[in-house]
């Protein structure tokens, strides 16, 4: 027991009498949240300039598609190898290779000469970012007591919708500003590699080891005085028996839509609504910024429910539950909207609900023992992934089937959602035998 006494108090904080506590913990999170931003924008910069690159390069729908689709035939191969790298050689030095590798393959982007060419960079990207999210809820799982893993784990992913919101609007700024679409991705792409050395500088594997960290916050991580209820060694088989199909179908489900709306959301903007660059630059980021406000308030409502003494079985599975029927509830009623300005709020009223399956992120550090959290996340990943590699495609074929109508597509979204519901109900958390094990 800690010679420092700890006390709880409103909205699960600990309050310390003794030495106040260093924030390092949450430090090392806001590093992980820019890399995100970073990775998004950097993801993101192909939707936003694909009408121009289109025009230019004389791609098809179903070209565009595929060279969309790219990124995720490496990124979902490398999320499971990349997580087995992540337990082995740590978040730190995985997220740093990560980081520059993305950034030289942004760089080169700009200096492609046609589609084959473009579609080999977006495969080095996938590759490339991989393995930054896993390597994210590793993190999680070292620096972070339970208590604040929901937290944890939305700030990470809240980094997401707002690189999308920020990639529309500073990729197009860029495309303007400079002249060229090339121009832009080199800008960024530089920008990932400076990142790359600040990942290097302060992210740690061990809270320990960390130099501005002190006693207090070591408390705080390692729940001194807390009673333990964390996943054993001996339990990773059971955790894959009970929750693995529901966490990849879950996230299957999610990723559809996300990936969905993310690839081809500025092409509907252009297209089904007739937004022009500027416009549809300044739409995306009302729209993701909705997105990345529903992250955060995702974790901060799951962790305080749970301080309150739900159980986070029930907590998880009904805000997941309720945000993931009104994003099916939203897709159904888009095709009746007429006003672009309504289409948008409705939108971000959409993207406001999905992002409550940032709490997905928290689950492989609240299921799984801490030296297996890595291929856990990857695996839930690589489902998410799969899903980023056939939706690109298969919304291409739906509009050149459908003569580029987009309601068949939201259709299909909302669907998505249905079955990401489904699923998310079927997780099995293992409370009752974690609760008479720590009895």
């Amino acid at each position: 027991m800690s010679e420092i006494e700890q006390q709880p108090v409103a909205a699960g904080r600990v309050e310390l009498k003794g030495k106040a506590a260093t924030n390092v913990r949450w430090y090392i999170f806001v590093v992980v949240f820019l890399l995100v931003v970073i990775n998004m924008v950097d993801r993101t910069a192909l939707s936003i300039a694909m009408p121009s690159i289109a025009a230019e390069f004389s791609l098809g729908p179903a070209m565009q598609g595929l060279i969309l689709s790219s990124f995720f035939w490496s990124y979902a191969l490398m999320q499971i190898p990349g997580g087995m790298l992540i337990d082995r050689f740590g978040a730190r030095s995985v997220i740093t290779v990560s980081t520059l590798g993305w950034g030289i393959f942004q760089t080169i982007a700009g200096f492609t000469t046609g589609g084959i060419s473009l579609l080999l960079t977006r495969i080095g990207l996938g590759a490339a970012e991989a393995p930054l999210f896993p390597a994210g809820a590793k993190l999680n799982s070292i620096w972070l007591s339970k208590r604040e893993r929901a937290r944890g784990a939305v700030f990470m992913d809240s980094g997401a919708p707002l690189g999308a919101a920020i990639g529309g609007v500073l990729i197009s700024w860029l495309i303007l500003t400079l002249g060229s679409w090339r121009l832009a991705f080199i800008v960024a792409g530089l920008v990932t590699i400076l990142l790359g050395w600040l990942a290097w500088r302060y992210l740690r594997d061990n809270p320990s080891t960390h130099p501005g960290i002190n006693a207090t916050e070591m408390d705080i991580i390692n729940e001194v005085g807390q009673p333990k209820s964390e996943a054993t060694e001996s339990e990773p088989t059971e955790i894959l028996r009970r929750s693995i199909v529901s966490l990849v179908a879950g996230r299957a489900g999610w990723a559809m839509i996300n990936f969905g709306l993310l690839t081809w959301g500025p092409s509907y903007l252009a297209q089904a609504r007739n937004f022009n660059l500027k416009e549809m630059g300044g739409a995306t980021f009302v729209i993701f910024l909705a997105g990345m406000l529903g992250s955060l308030a995702s974790g901060f409502v799951a962790d305080k429910m749970v301080a309150a003494g739900f159980k986070r079985s029930v907590v998880y599975k009904l805000l997941l539950g309720i945000t993931g029927l009104g994003v099916a509830a939203t897709f159904i009623a888009l095709p009746h909207v007429s006003s672009p300005v309504a289409a948008v709020a409705l939108l971000s009223a959409t993207l406001f609900l999905l992002y409550f399956g940032s709490l997905y992120w928290s689950l492989p550090s609240i299921l799984a023992p801490k030296s297996r959290v890595g291929v856990i996340g990857g695996t839930m990943n690589f489902a998410g992934s799969v899903s980023g590699i056939i939706v690109p495609i298969l919304t291409g074929f739906i509009l050149q089937w459908t003569g580029g109508s987009y309601g068949t597509v939201l259709g299909f979204f909302a669907g998505c959602a249905v079955v990401y519901v489904i699923a998310t109900l079927t997780i099995d958390f293992n409370e009752g035998t974690r609760e008479r094990k720590g009895s």
